[in-house]
């Protein structure tokens, strides 16, 4: 029997560089991180408001945005509406190298700012450092209900008992969870879930609702409500 992979966190990189993209990806995945890759910044906010990353590493020169104003987006977020958790750890990686850049990442709500070129031990270094200090003050668990919802120890509890759930039917309570008596579509969650950006014939969602709906209340079935020809929703009514 093979050892399963334990991921340290998830990271969304934001690099527009392909050669450097794929160097950072590649050391961060034999470091035993879960890497997402974001060659833009319409990637990187897709990534940061669907994946539900612990970190990202952010460039802030991109063909189509300002990562300033990714970071702005992010850090603006309410949280509940535009769906993007403004506490999210944010390592600005940039060949801008003077003060008044360092200065400026910062104000604008930069966890830490790292100058290119780096030692790749130097910006892991910088993540674990990152990664402890903001542990602590990232949201708690989230309640709707007799459900729990730990996003940074990604656990789930129901009355109390522990439900042990797949990544992905994690990912898709947390989703439902944000927003409990709103029904998301088919098409939503298989664009937030799985990342699907066009219109699909799969039985995926439809086979991890069910079993998270088993999970979460195996007698009753209360949980992850059908709405049929539309999608779910977490609670009815």
């Amino acid at each position: 029997m093979l050892p399963q992979r334990r991921e340290i966190a998830s990271v969304v990189v934001c690099e527009d560089d392909a050669p450097t993209l794929e160097l950072l990806c590649d050391n961060l995945v034999a470091d035993r991180f879960g890497v997402l890759p974001a060659p833009s910044a319409a990637d990187a906010l897709r990534l940061c408001r669907f994946k539900h990353p612990d970190l990202l590493l952010l460039d802030l020169v991109l063909p189509d945005a300002s990562g300033l104003d990714v970071l702005r987006e992010i850090r603006e977020a309410d949280g509940i509406v535009s769906r993007f958790d403004p506490r999210l750890p944010v390592i600005v990686l940039s060949g801008r190298g003077t003060d008044e850049d360092r200065i400026r990442g910062l104000e604008f709500g930069a966890d830490d700012y790292v100058t290119k070129p780096y030692p790749y031990a130097e910006l892991r270094a910088r993540i674990a450092a990152v990664l402890r200090r903001t542990e602590q003050r990232r949201g708690g668990p989230l309640r709707v209900g007799e459900i729990v919802v730990d996003p940074v120890r990604r656990r789930t509890w129901v009355d109390g008992r522990e439900v042990k759930l797949s990544r992905k039917e994690f990912a898709l309570l947390h989703v439902l969870a944000g927003d409990p008596h709103r029904v998301f579509s088919k098409r939503e969650l298989l664009g937030e879930v799985w990342g699907f950006r066009t219109p699909t014939k799969t039985r995926t969602l439809d086979s991890h609702a069910s079993r998270l709906r088993r999970k979460l209340d195996p007698e009753r079935a209360r949980f992850v409500v059908n709405c049929w020809g539309v999608g779910y929703r977490l609670l009815e009514g």
